[in-house]
């Protein structure tokens, strides 16, 4: 078989989530509007056999797991982000890292998983994109990561500084930042060649 994941992951920062917090029902908007893309991010990895790794802050339920998680978000069926963790909620054979900080990187097997699975290239989405898909992308930058931060795979509470966000990663780490509807998957993975 042919691999045809090109070093590449894709990885899904903070999917499951309730969005119940200060700015959860601000942010609603535009994590809805990023389920479509994602979702084709997701369906386009399957095919080319990416890694799908869900990296999913613990919401300071220290006792949790994977599954406490998923039934706790969606248990909160009148929360903001409810749709978002139905549509995305994550697959047997998704990999799933539980993170206590902002970056997927830390304090997280993470950078232990990426090496296992040959990667080198990722693809980051998720919310938000002016905190924890900044800092982990970061992160991944400071590690050598190739980056690919859709534009419209991303969801802010305000437009603005998710802008900013999209502009510091374009322009201080080299990641690519082109929506989905510009670039897709099986091109950023034709890159690789």
């Amino acid at each position: 078989m042919v691999d045809k994941s090109g070093g590449t992951a894709l990885v899904l920062i903070d999917m499951v989530n309730a969005l119940a917090f200060d700015g959860g029902e601000q942010l609603r908007e535009s994590a809805e509007a990023a389920i479509a893309p994602l979702l084709a991010l997701r369906d386009g990895a399957d095919a080319a056999g990416v890694p799908v790794i869900y990296v999913n802050d613990n919401n300071g339920a220290w006792h949790y797991e994977r599954s406490r998680l998923i039934e706790s978000a969606l248990a909160q069926e009148d929360a903001p982000g409810h749709r978002l963790t139905q549509a995305l909620c994550p697959r047997q054979d998704d990999y799933f890292i539980i993170k206590p900080q902002f970056s997927g990187f830390y304090a997280t097997n993470l950078p232990v998983l990426l090496p296992q699975l040959g990667v080198s290239r990722l693809v980051l989405a998720g919310i938000a994109a002016d905190i924890c898909v900044l800092f982990t992308a970061a992160d991944a930058h400071m590690r050598q990561y190739d980056l690919w931060v859709p534009a419209d795979a991303v969801a802010g509470e305000h437009g603005e500084r998710t802008r900013w966000a999209l502009e510091i990663m374009r322009n201080s780490m080299g990641a690519e930042t082109r929506p989905t509807s510009d670039l897709t998957l099986a091109e950023w993975l034709a890159r690789s060649d």
